[in-house]
């Protein structure tokens, strides 16, 4: 008996092996060696470069073929698994004999079926997100020189506008509270963040755009101020002109990415959109991440209203923050201001991204792919998935520089010179690019003489907008 289970064992791990053990010579090369094949073809096809690899995990169509190949590979398995024990199994064997071979060869199927199930399910998980979330998505401001081949246009960098909006991702009205550029190197991977505050006003629109001609002096939609601001214009724009800028699923992020644009002076290629009350099932999803708290954040409450908050995040470092802490520790702004709560969420996307390890995504993939359904939007071509994939790999391996538009002396958001803050972002990019032509790891502070000042903050002293390390002003630093 433990004879017959053994070559069963065998004939599980490798298929056929267990006919050649009974006599089936022909039976057994039939199944191995077409399984051999199989096996190698696989590995191959998907673990011979990590492009080849991602470039799999995002064509729906054939990770659906993949689903069904698995399924029939299961349940030949499965079948060549029974088939070899009755073969080898004694004919004179008592009852017990026969209830604990029975019981071994059922849990011998299903380690083979629980591993098959899986790629079977998460095979039809990714197809349904990419689909969902990348696939027919019409913009009217997306790069037009971009193939599969040349995914960047020849571009040196690209950027994408990182948008939290405070409701659905489909619901009009949506104001923006959080904007952040990233600007990427696609050979390095080194990023510089953007963040710019909400209630920057008389955003200019690039020269010669539609809604340039439309706001030859800035963005002033509607009457009341409050929709003059930045965070307005993905809601006001689509309302008073709609189909200004051409034919395209979601106007809004259009028009924003031309505002952004003109105040910055870089081209925005793509936006991500996600619904900032939705993040929490992001993060809880990834199991939680990990940031250092310097001082009190609030949860709740409404200054306006004189209602304080409900409770605060206490200061300390390395804290683990679930999905509803996380939210509030990106969004609090009770008793701080919009920049305070600017610099948290550059922090929160530094955790984020450092967070992404692949044995925590694969083994959290169904809710992350659930969740992500739900909350993201984006215009990030289906096509371009695999090249995206690969050139965030490189930014999680590269550090990260972050540009805050601070109020200052220098800078005011309501009544903001925008050759100034154009002249910053120019600054920052070019300080990076000439960092990574020394070799100089990260890139240091650079103020507004050029010099490199010794502290680490970018928000007050002899000038704001400094490009900084996220990691260096993301760190723990205690009161004292």
């Amino acid at each position: 008996m433990p004879g017959a289970l053994g070559v069963t064992a065998l004939g599980t791990v490798l298929p056929g092996s267990g006919f050649l053990f009974a006599g089936r010579r022909l039976l057994g090369f039939a199944v191995l060696v077409p399984a051999i094949a199989l096996a190698g073809f696989v590995g191959s096809y998907l673990f011979r470069d990590l492009e080849a690899t991602l470039d799999f995990a995002f064509d729906p169509q054939r990770l659906t073929v993949a689903a069904s190949v698995v399924v029939g590979v299961l349940l030949i398995w499965v079948g060549v698994v029974v088939a070899t024990y009755v073969m080898v199994r004694p004919r004179n064997r008592g009852r017990l004999q026969g209830m604990v071979g029975g019981t071994v060869v059922v849990l011998l199927c299903l380690s083979v079926a629980a591993p098959l199930a899986v790629a079977a399910r998460y095979s039809m998980v990714q197809a349904d997100l990419v689909t969902t979330v990348f696939e027919h998505n019409e913009s009217a401001t997306t790069p037009v020189d971009v193939t599969v081949e040349d995914p960047w246009g020849g571009r040196k960098r690209v950027s994408v506008l990182l948008l939290g909006g405070d409701g659905s991702i489909t619901r009009e009205g949506v104001r923006t509270d959080s904007m952040i550029v990233a600007s990427m190197d696609v050979e390095t991977g080194r990023t510089t963040l953007f963040s710019l505050p909400r209630n920057l006003m008389n955003v200019p629109f690039p020269k010669n755009s539609r809604l340039a001609k439309l706001y030859p002096h800035g963005y002033r939609g509607g009457g009341d101020q409050s929709n003059w601001m930045l965070n307005a214009v993905y809601g006001v724009v689509p309302a008073l002109h709609p189909k200004v800028l051409g034919k395209s699923d979601n106007e809004g992020a259009d028009a924003l990415k031309q505002a952004v644009e003109g105040a910055l002076g870089i081209p925005v290629d793509y936006y991500m959109l996600v619904n900032l009350a939705g993040f929490r099932t992001i993060v809880n999803a990834m199991g939680g991440v990990t940031v250092n708290i310097n001082e009190p954040v609030p949860i709740g409450g409404q200054p306006s209203l004189g209602i304080p908050p409900e409770s605060y995040l206490e200061p300390g470092p390395n804290r683990r923050l679930k999905g509803f802490q996380a939210l509030w520790f990106s969004r609090g702004r009770y008793g701080s201001d919009d920049y305070d709560r600017m610099e948290r969420q550059r922090c929160m996307i530094d955790a984020i991204i450092d967070e992404a390890r692949p044995f925590n995504l694969l083994r959290r993939y169904q809710a992350l792919a659930a969740a992500g359904k739900k909350i993201v939007r984006t215009d990030v071509p289906r096509d371009l998935l695999p090249a995206f994939v690969d050139l965030t790999i490189r930014v999680k391996d590269s550090p990260v520089q972050s540009v805050v538009f601070r109020s200052s002396e220098a800078f005011f958001p309501g009544d903001p010179d925008f050759a100034w803050m154009r002249a910053k972002v120019r600054k920052a990019l070019e300080t990076r690019d000439e960092a990574e032509g020394t070799g100089r790891h990260g890139g240091a502070p650079v103020d507004d003489s050029g010099s490199q000042p010794s502290g680490p903050d970018s928000t007050g002293g002899s000038g704001p907008a400094k490009a900084i390390d996220a990691e260096e002003r993301c760190g723990y630093r205690p009161a004292g």
